[in-house]
Formats: C-alpha cells, structure tokens, sequence
C-alpha cells in the first residue's frame, strides 16, 4: 500500500502546495503554511443530501425556521431569540472562559420543555460533564451526552436519539477516519464541519460547535470554518474577573451588534441586566485619574469608569501601560493633551485601565481618557457627578459622538448630572445638565482642572 504523500496546506483559505513556503500562494498571509497527508477524493467527497427543487422566493414557507429560545435571556438577545432548526452556531472563547458551562446551561434549559438534546463531549469525559451538571443544577432527563471523537459515531448517535439540538465540544476534537490527517487539521477540521453543516440542513437540526482560539483571539482552524456555518459568536472576558460579555461575529438570522454580559458564579453563568450599576459599584469617589464614560455596546448603553496613573519614570523611556484600552490610542491622547493643552507626560510612567475586565475602543471615550489623564497629572478628582463623552482630534478639537441621547439617559438613570460634551451634542434628557465645549483647552478649564507647572 501506497503512504499517503505530504502536503502543506494553507490554515486560512485552504490553498495546497507540495513543499512549505513562508508565505501563502493563495492569500498571500505568512506562517499559515501546515503540514498534512494528501487524502484520495473519495474519502472526502461530501455525502449528498436530498435533492431541493426550486421554487420561487414568495412562496418559501418559513414558519418552520422561527428560533428556539434557549431560556437564558442573555443568549437569547445575542442569537436574535435563539437557536434556528437547520442552522449551525460556532461560539469560540479562551480556555476556561465559561463557553461548556454557558451551553450546558442553556441546553438544560431546552431540555425542561422536553426537548431532546444531544451534548457531545469530544474533550471531556462523561463523568466529568455530569459533575459539572450537578454543580450547575442542570441534570436533565432528556438531555443526552456521548464522550465521543469519531464524526460517523456521532452521525449515528443522531441517527438513533433523534434530538432537536446538538452540542459538539469541541469541533477541534472530532475527526473523520477516512481522512489521514490529525485532529485539529485544516483537512478534519473543514470536512468534519461541512458534514455536520450537510446534516443540520437536511434534518433541520440546531447544532452549536464549539471552537478553540489562537493565542490572537482569533478561531482556530481554517477560515473556512466561520464561512460555512451560519452564527460565529465570540465569548470574552478576564477570568481574573467575573464579567463575560457574548458577541456575535457573524449571524444570519438576525443583527451582530446586540452584547450579553455574564456574571460567572459559584453556580455557573448568571446574566446581568444593569451592567452599568455593576460596573461602577466599587467606585471611589474624590480620587484623581477617574472618569465616568458612557460608551455604547451594539444598542446597549454601559457606564464604565477609566482610571489613570502618572508617576515619574526612571527610565530613559518612559512606561505606557494600558488595560483594556488600545495603547496606541493611549500615545496619541498623550500626544495631543501635551502639544494642544500644555499637559507634558515627559519623563512619567503613565497607566490606563478600563476597570472591570471590559475593553473599550471606540473613540468616544477618547475625551474621557484624556480628561482622566489630565486629572491625574494635575492631581486634581473630577467632579462624582459627572460624565465624559466626546471624540479627540489631533488638532485638539472634541467631535460629537452617535448615539449621544441614549448615553447620557443612562448616565442620568443611574444619578449622574452633568456630562462633559462636544459643543454640537444635541440636547442631554431630563435630570443632566451639558457642559458644551469645543476643544480640549475648553474642557480642563470648564471642569477646573490646571496645567501644573511642575509636579514630582
């Protein structure tokens, strides 16, 4: 018998080439490049399902394909309502985030109304899931788990339960024997996801694969893999931290800029309807170098509060540290603060953080950095009372920022009365007063705070 040639195998759009190469032929990226074993055709030519008539478009019955909910109203805003028959969800996270806590909650949740659900442990023993359920609260009679790696086993574990959903954890783990390579190869990892995509659409089955993440935070495997299935969500957080947010990456049947937050517990993932007051419970107040910001996440409004510390420096380079906040974006504010408002950072350490383990991006809370940076380099507290939103240009003017209306509600629900904005911010709600101004020289004087002349 012939061994089967070697191949390498582009981890990102899948391109073949005899021999390794730094960068790909077909995307042209570096260091995607994997060894694998040539497969004969026939041993991964995909199953073919029934055959689909055409008809036309208007006269498509879609009753069949209203979603699911899972009972867990977090999940649910992020899927849009939940789990669609024949649709296929990838939800990928950091190891020991909480992703087979989340779904073992949610399929137990399913199983209450007497829905059949198959959970494949692909990782785990059977043993091991059923502590984890006991400790969740979870133990479900219609709820069945299979610790299994091979793909036509699982296929025949479907064929025989005949569930409404299925769990695969994780899609790494799972091979097909007809195909030589390893688990966790571009060729298994792609074949085995097409065959369970071919058998959600044909049995209008849910199935929800769970996928691991590079050491960039991005899915592992071939890009393939978020193409052919339907819904890509993104489970993150610190897990020094007890927040999680869910994301959706890609979703098909519904929006991607929704956000669910988590609290992990003693008793498994809890959701949290006012994030805002979580966030800002331990807040101190009277204390330089803190802000409140209003950032917004999809449609969800969120008071995070951004710290800042400046200390002198003892090296020849001074330190730039941040904490869910871009660090780039942190040099650039520093920048301008010290060529359009007079506050130099020359010869001091500076550290940013966005407290709580969340991570916030979006240029409005570039004014409410820059305001925190200036408090703490002055050593002057921001008033308690008070919001910061606004846009920075590098010319040291404030630009307004979307959405402004539904921030400054939430600041003025949670009993904030002021908030520091660009001079064109349409008018706050009822119960907060604006503080409209045009530059960054405007807003330190407009809060009080002084450029020092020198300070150790």
């Amino acid at each position: 018998m012939a061994r089967p040639r070697t191949v390498f195998r582009c981890a990102e759009c899948g391109t073949t080439v005899p021999k390794w190469a730094g960068r790909c032929p077909g995307c042209e990226e570096w260091n995607t490049l994997i060894e694998e074993f040539d497969v004969a055709p026939s041993a991964t030519t995909a199953v073919l399902g029934p055959r689909d008539e055409p008809t036309p478009i208007s006269e498509v019955d879609v009753a069949e394909w209203q979603a699911r909910p899972t009972r867990i109203d977090e999940l649910d805003r992020v899927l849009g309502g939940g789990l669609v028959p024949g649709s296929v969800t990838l939800i990928g996270g950091e190891p020991g985030i909480g992703k087979s806590t989340l779904l073992l909650q949610a399929m137990a949740a399913i199983a209450t109304e007497g829905v059949t659900v198959l959970y494949i442990s692909a990782e785990e023993s059977k043993q091991q899931v059923r502590l984890r359920a006991e400790r969740l609260g979870t133990l479900q009679p219609t709820l069945w788990l299979a610790s299994e790696t091979s793909l036509p086993h699982i296929l025949d574990h479907i064929d025989r339960i005949g569930p409404t959903v299925v769990i695969v954890d994780s899609i790494q783990s799972v091979h097909h024997p007809d195909i030589s390579s390893a688990p966790g190869s571009v060729a298994q990892v792609r074949d085995c996801a097409a065959r369970l995509v071919a058998t959600a659409k044909s049995r209008d089955l849910a199935i929800v694969l769970v996928g691991h993440v590079t050491k960039e935070g991005g899915l592992a495997g071939p890009r393939v893999l978020e193409h052919v299935v339907d819904t890509v969500l993104a489970f993150e957080g610190d897990r020094h931290h007890a927040l999680r947010l869910l994301r959706a990456a890609k979703h098909r049947f519904g929006a991607t800029d929704q956000l669910g937050l988590f609290e992990m517990t003693g008793d498994g993932l809890v959701g949290v309807p006012d994030p805002s007051r979580l966030f800002l419970a331990d807040r101190r107040r009277g204390v330089s170098g803190s802000v409140v910001v209003p950032t917004m996440e999809g449609h969800r409004p969120l008071l995070v509060e951004l710290q800042a510390l400046v200390t002198r420096s003892s090296l020849a380079s001074p330190r730039r540290s941040s904490q869910g906040v871009d660090n780039g974006r942190l040099s650039l504010l520093l920048a301008v603060l010290a060529e359009r408002a007079g506050f130099s950072f020359a010869e001091r350490d500076v550290y940013a953080l966005a407290v709580g383990g969340v991570k916030v991006a979006e240029p409005a809370a570039d004014l409410g950095l820059t305001m925190a940076l200036a408090s703490a380099l002055a050593g002057q507290p921001l008033p308690a009372d008070l919001v910061v939103c606004g846009e920075v240009g590098l010319g040291g003017e404030l630009r307004q920022v979307a959405h402004c209306e539904r921030r400054l509600a939430e600041a003025a629900r949670l009993g904030f009365t002021r908030a520091l904005v660009p001079r064109l911010s349409p008018e706050p709600p009822e119960g907060i007063t604006a503080i409209r101004v045009g530059s960054l020289t405007e807003a330190v004087s407009a809060i009080g705070i002084t450029v020092p002349s020198s300070r150790g």
